[in-house]
């Protein structure tokens, strides 16, 4: 009995010890892949690193490259389009205006009235709608059809009022979120679609008389009078409530810059027909390559993947579009190189499955637990995943929206050195010594909505400028500034009659 005890007693001995070589070696394991995945986060940190010195490489780059484009046609990377817009709204229009935003990702509808000052800007309706993904493939005719007919149910809306018999044209000024070669305040050519659209028979047409056939067609008495880039109405609207705006720029599915330029700086242009002496300049901003950007593996993945390939650089870098699907590209190689989040998802592995605006409530969740990263997670195909798996993609996106808003800063201090308002006296003539006070306004959802991104790039900016500099410096951010200010810019510009005030 007792050489049966002891040999039971070695046996459990034995066992046990089994158990613990395994449980040993499988938290050896454990440890290995998580080394795994902070080495994979490690590197990508250390990849979008935009220490100061980067940045004001990147400042210097930018107000070279905008110098380059004010000189010749493809000179620059930036392609530094003329607006034709040389008199920004001051408060003193009058009448009533439609404006039609055509954006990345959205469409708007509005009614202005103006009464000759500031704060008589009535905005009477306002529409917004998603744009169906199948218009963003389709052909020009279906597109603008489309738009005709969102913009004749606005009008019927207004009932009676629509069909006054007063010899009255209704104006409609157009805002166009993408790359145009303006010929005129009311016409220009499009250069080529970003922002995922692809309707290829477009490239060279012009986009007012697109949109204006498509109205003529449903028999609509509206008459296309202005084609305004977004970023120019973000600028109209921005002077239009402070004449110290200089500037706009617009964060959200893309992103892209105006400002105002002296005309003798526009040497392309050999006679720039202006009265005040000044251009509002449209620099395309999204196309800027230059080698000190911070460029990842998955950027040049996610860019050889895109529809757009070796383009647009900088706005695949700081555009709502495009930041999500960076943070899901790096916790797909994570996925691919430990099974910390479980076995692969076929949702995980979905381009641009993941938007910005789930990495905005990541990113920003606040809960004790991370509740709201597992509820985006699991919608993901990835359930179930311990507390510091969460922690690491709140870190994931921390690290890749902190980047492009530093960047995104970058190219504001690249404007106000161009113009001479960073304390340089760059572009300008000798003023270093008196700093007067600048307005940028910015529009776009990335920068209104997203709390940590808005805080990166303002604390940026003051670090690229310095306080001294910085003090002087306003950012405003605007809503539906693009579209109002489009309308207001049509009637700034106007001297035929259009719907008498109400």
């Amino acid at each position: 009995m007792g050489r049966v005890l002891v040999m039971l007693t070695a046996a459990a001995a034995v066992v046990a010890c089994s158990m613990a070589t395994v449980m040993v070696r499988r938290r050896m394991k454990g440890r290995r892949k998580w080394r795994r995945v902070v080495g994979i986060l490690k590197d990508l940190e250390e990849a979008c690193e935009t220490p100061l010195g980067r940045l004001r490489q990147m400042v210097d780059a930018i107000a070279v490259e905008m110098q380059a484009g004010l000189v010749s046609e493809g000179g620059s990377k930036l392609k530094m389009l003329l607006t034709f817009v040389d008199d920004l709204p001051n408060g003193s229009e009058t009448g009533t205006y439609y404006a039609l935003h055509l954006g990345g990702s959205y469409f708007r509808i509005i009614k202005v009235h103006l009464g000759g000052q500031r704060s008589s800007l009535e905005v009477q309706d306002v529409e917004r709608h998603s744009i169906p993904t199948s218009l963003m493939n389709s052909t020009s005719e279906v597109l603008f059809d489309f738009l005709a007919s969102s913009l004749q149910r606005f009008i019927e809306k207004e009932g009676n009022d629509f069909n006054l018999s007063q010899p009255v044209k209704r104006e409609l000024a157009f805002t166009f979120s993408f790359p145009v070669k303006q010929t005129s305040i009311s016409s220009g050519v499009l250069i080529k679609w970003t922002k995922g659209f692809a309707i290829s028979e477009m490239a060279g047409e012009d986009i007012a008389e697109c949109l204006q056939g498509a109205l003529n067609k449903r028999g609509l008495d509206i008459r296309v009078a202005a084609l305004v880039n977004d970023t120019v109405g973000a600028l109209s609207f921005g002077h239009f409530h402070d004449p110290d705006t200089i500037a706009a720029v617009v964060f959200g599915t893309g992103s892209n810059a105006c400002y105002l330029e002296r005309t003798d700086a526009i040497i392309k242009c050999q006679n720039p027909r202006t009265t005040s002496g000044s251009m509002v300049v449209n620099m395309e901003w999204g196309n800027f390559w230059s080698s000190r950007l911070p460029r990842t593996s998955y950027d040049l993945e996610l860019d050889a993947e895109s529809m757009n390939s070796n383009d647009m650089g900088f706005e695949k870098m700081i555009g709502g579009m495009y930041l999500g699907d960076i943070v899901r590209r790096v916790i797909l190689r994570m996925s691919q190189e430990s099974d910390i989040f479980g076995p692969i998802s076929s949702i995980l592995s979905t381009p641009f499955v993941l938007r910005t605006n789930s990495v905005s409530a990541m990113h920003e969740d606040d809960t004790s637990e991370l509740q709201e990263v597992a509820r985006i997670l699991k919608d993901l195909g990835v359930s179930e995943v311990p507390l510091k798996v969460r922690k690491l993609v709140v870190k994931i996106c921390d690290v890749v929206t902190r980047r492009a808003a530093r960047l995104a800063a970058a190219g504001i201090a690249g404007i106000l050195k161009k113009v001479g308002r960073d304390g340089s006296g760059g572009g300008r003539r000798s003023d270093k010594q008196i700093m007067r006070r600048t307005v940028v306004a910015v529009e776009g959802g990335l920068y209104l909505n997203y709390r940590m991104f808005r805080e990166y790039m303002d604390e940026a900016l003051r670090d690229i400028l310095g306080e001294d500099v910085a003090q002087h410096v306003v950012v405003k951010a605007m809503e539906d500034g693009s579209s109002i200010g489009s309308a207001l810019l049509l009637a700034s510009s106007q001297s035929v009659q259009t719907i008498p005030s109400v």
